[in-house]
């Protein structure tokens, strides 16, 4: 099965969206194109979908997928923490509509020599745009033990980060660890075999060198005000996310540019002068259903959060 071509939580994003058939929409994240797809067949002539991705074999797998459509679309190399600067450049003053799909994607992962995923043997890079200096190696070999215990922890909420971080640092005096596969068997042998029932024992750890290799959780709270500026007003942003940190910061954006007020509880009027940007449209998180679970287990831990600009 080819993964590329399948999106997470189609039907709910799309309709989240609330298309207009004239309208510009971005595709922040857009991996193989699988969202875009969707997007640009509800498209009239006069609509547009800009696509950005920092990864250009995605870009170039997109531009195939969206062949069809290369009169309506305009794809970008960047990442869409620059997104106000890019539609500037494009002369484009707001958007109808924006989506994030968050995380490594099925591209990526499908694409075993980028190191990604645990599951092949492979450099260990995990770079999102291979323009970028940091690699995984480069965390993992030179990262004091004290810092890959903090990235493990923090960002992995794995509750043996302390273990793995020592056995790490102990495996990279005997020789630097260069692959995927070493990775996985040191992080093996400092997880108890009890607990490596449930899941990869790796799992947790191959999640927290990438976020921070890639900066994901800082450019995406960097990122959400700005984007919801670029919004025409009626205009929506959907994200999707794929674990608890990432839901976490996009909640709580959300929130901010609803009820932005700072002026304390007590005060009978507002005098902080902070307006409300719009409304969450998801007072709660869309979910998979058990069908598109089954369908493509990598939606399992999906959430879906909806804003709209007024």
């Amino acid at each position: 099965m080819d993964f590329r071509h399948i999106s997470v939580l189609p039907e709910e994003t799309i309709e989240g969206l609330n298309i207009n058939p004239d309208g510009i929409y971005v595709d922040g994240t857009l991996g193989g194109g699988g969202h875009s797809y969707e997007i640009c067949k509800r498209l009239s002539d006069k609509g547009r979908l800009i696509g950005i991705d920092q990864d250009g074999d995605a870009l170039e797998a997109a531009r195939e997928r969206l062949s069809r459509y290369e009169h309506k679309i305009t794809l970008v190399r960047s990442n869409f923490c620059e997104i106000a600067t890019i539609l500037k450049d494009l002369e484009v003053s707001k958007v109808d509509g924006i989506i994030l799909d968050l995380g490594v994607s099925s591209y990526q992962l499908d694409n075993g020599e980028r190191g990604f995923s645990y599951k092949n043997d492979a450099p260990l890079d995990m770079r999102m745009d291979t323009r970028q200096g940091t690699t995984a190696a480069g965390v993992v070999n030179h990262y004091s033990e004290s810092e890959l215990f903090h990235v493990i922890r923090d960002y992995g909420e794995e509750r043996f980060a302390k273990n793995i971080a020592k056995h790490i640092c102990i495996a990279r005096q005997k020789h630097p660890i260069e692959t995927t596969g070493q990775l996985s068997e040191i992080i093996k042998g400092a997880v108890p075999m009890k607990f490596q029932k449930n899941g990869h024992p790796a799992k947790r750890t191959f999640q927290a060198i990438r976020i921070e290799v890639n900066r994901e959780l800082t450019v995406l709270e960097e990122s959400i005000d700005q984007m919801i500026d670029c919004l025409k007003p009626g205009g929506r942003i959907c994200i999707i996310t794929f674990h608890s940190l990432e839901d976490r910061i996009v909640k709580n954006k959300f929130k901010e540019n609803e009820n932005p007020c700072t002026c304390p509880p007590d005060f009978p009027v507002c005098v902080c002068g902070k307006k409300s940007k719009g409304r969450m449209i998801t007072r709660k998180p869309i979910l998979p259903t058990e069908k598109e679970i089954e369908n493509n287990k990598r939606s399992k831990s999906s959430k879906l959060r909806i804003f709209e600009k007024v």
